[in-house]
């Protein structure tokens, strides 16, 4: 039992042999299984998915744009691919696919090999992640989101191993991953403050300690500088994050807007003067706003038209190409940064009741949003990815578009219930004394869990829109270490039983002298 829980191992056996060997079967048959799924998920699902992000990423790897709507990272992939590899949408999204179960395995192996886990953890984590119809839709579509998933999964699999086993290889490796990732999400800002914290307590010397803390982050600046260059050149001020970070801003502060008492005339510029009174109006029309804000992600003044956001923009700006449209989001971002950030630092009360107790909602029941409907209930796709991968008609088909909605529809609650069991598990851990009676390695690794965790919490519900596909990692690392904990409670458990009894036994009389007493 305190094998188990010193356990750093399953045996001596190095990581390749534990996989190629020991558990060659495993490996082959979860091959065989694994392509067969994809087989059948895509003669029902034989194009991919479309949304519009879909097309912005398109359009800005057609014209090659340095800085879009959202981050540039996926783009430049599509246009590599594009280049390189295949037009193909299947090969596209085939690519997805395979980088998905590269990343699923790894993770998979590393936790067994490192961690002493129970029958029902490695079932359920097989479960989770080879048989799981959520990677499956978010794989199949044309967004930046099952790659920065599975880039995300190698990235933490990395520092588990920096943990246990670390090599310099290992940070380097992990390092150039973070700035990738960051090209993909700027959530992935998160990642080197956790990565940090993993290479301080690992036990490398501490001038390997020293580069790879700065590392990442020496990588990831230049890349900020860079982007905030670019979008001055498209809209002639220096914007990070570029161009949604100002529409973020404008939009949460609307959440709010309809229920403050605010004169349009103390707004610092008249840029911002002129969008307010674009919002009161609007507010003016809606009796309760509240009734229409419910439904949406959090985005509502991104998405619609009719909303004071893209009414400003239409009257200032008419893009007559792609390139001047996205300009046109660009420089609308400067006043809407502005507008938002006057009115939160002024109504910090109204934000959090209005914007971030939403958020909060929606963050432990996060929407489907996309995932409830195939290409958005629409039989054709758009011009920009009929050309981009050389369909011969916009028309395309699948089994049904309302299926995945149905498929899917239990995993808003099933976040909310590991939420749920993660905390339980980490209060049981806890309680029966983990943190003093397993070792440094287990110890940090829940720590560090938990604090990328609650972490990933705050920057969702402060400074993001929130559905299931963004949570979908976090979900992984909710699930595989809230039963890593509960295997951990029961060797705890089992371990205190054994000492109290044996603890029983010593004072117990033996049989012999409990007859000449008696």
């Amino acid at each position: 039992m305190e094998k188990l829980l010193q356990k750093q191992s399953p045996s001596s056996a190095r990581f390749k042999d534990y996989v190629f060997t020991d558990n060659k079967v495993y490996l082959l048959i979860m091959t065989g299984v694994l392509l067969l799924e994809y087989v059948i998920f895509k003669i029902l699902y034989p194009f991919p998915d479309f949304f519009s992000d879909s097309y912005s990423y398109i359009r800005a790897a057609y014209l090659h744009l340095d800085v879009n709507i959202w981050p540039i990272g996926y783009s430049r992939f599509l246009a590599l691919f594009h280049h390189w590899i295949s037009h193909s949408g299947s090969a596209l999204i085939t690519f997805q696919y395979l980088a998905w179960c590269f990343s699923g395995l790894y993770f998979y192996f590393t936790i067994t090999y490192f961690y002493p886990t129970g029958k029902n953890t490695r079932i359920f984590l097989n479960l989770f992640l080879f048989f799981n119809p959520l990677f499956f839709y978010t794989t199949n579509y044309v967004t930046s989101d099952i790659l920065f998933i599975s880039m995300s999964t190698v990235w933490l699999t990395l520092l588990i191993w920096i943990l246990n086993r670390p090599n310099i290889y290992h940070i380097l490796i992990q390092a150039m991953l973070m700035f990738v990732m960051f090209t993909f999400r700027y959530n992935a800002m998160l990642y080197p403050l956790i990565a940090a914290g993993v290479i301080l307590f690992s036990t490398m010397r501490p001038w390997v300690k020293v580069m790879g803390v700065l590392l990442g982050p020496a990588l990831i600046i230049p890349f900020i500088v860079w982007s905030a260059q670019a979008a001055k050149i498209m809209t002639g001020k220096a914007q990070f994050p570029p161009i949604l970070g100002g529409w973020q801003w404008g939009n949460n502060a609307l959440y709010f807007r309809g229920f403050i008492q605010e004169d349009s005339a103390i707004f610092p510029t008249p840029q911002t003067r002129e969008l307010d009174g674009i919002a009161r109006r609007f507010f003016n029309l809606l009796y309760r706003p509240q009734d229409q804000l419910a439904d949406e992600v959090a985005n509502y003044f991104i998405r619609h038209p009719e909303a004071p956001l893209k009414q400003y923009m239409a009257r200032h700006f008419q893009p007559k190409n792609d390139y001047e449209s996205v300009a046109a989001w660009g420089k609308s971002a400067i006043v809407f940064d502005q507008y938002g950030k006057f009115l939160i630092k002024r109504h910090p009360l109204a934000y959090a009741r209005h914007y971030l107790l939403v958020n909060t909602k929606n963050y432990f029941i996060p929407p489907l949003e996309k995932l409830e409907i195939y290409n958005l209930g629409e039989d054709s796709i758009w011009s920009e990815a009929q050309g981009w991968f050389e369909y011969p008609s916009p028309k395309i088909w699948c089994v049904s578009k309302q299926l995945q909605g149905t498929v899917l529809a239990l995993f808003p609650v099933f976040f909310l219930v590991l939420n749920l069991y993660y905390l339980i598990g980490l209060w049981m851990f806890i309680r029966r004394g983990g943190f003093r009676k397993t070792s440094r390695i287990v110890q940090y690794t829940v720590l560090t869990t938990t604090v990328f965790l609650a972490l990933n919490a705050g920057f969702s519900i402060f400074a993001n829109i929130i559905v299931i596909r963004y949570e979908i990692f976090p979900m992984l690392v909710f699930l595989t270490f809230a039963m890593l904990l509960t295997d951990y409670v029961e060797i705890l458990s089992r371990k205190s039983i054994a000492n109290h009894n044996q603890a029983v036994n010593q004072f117990r009389p033996s049989v012999g002298q409990a007859s000449g007493a008696s």
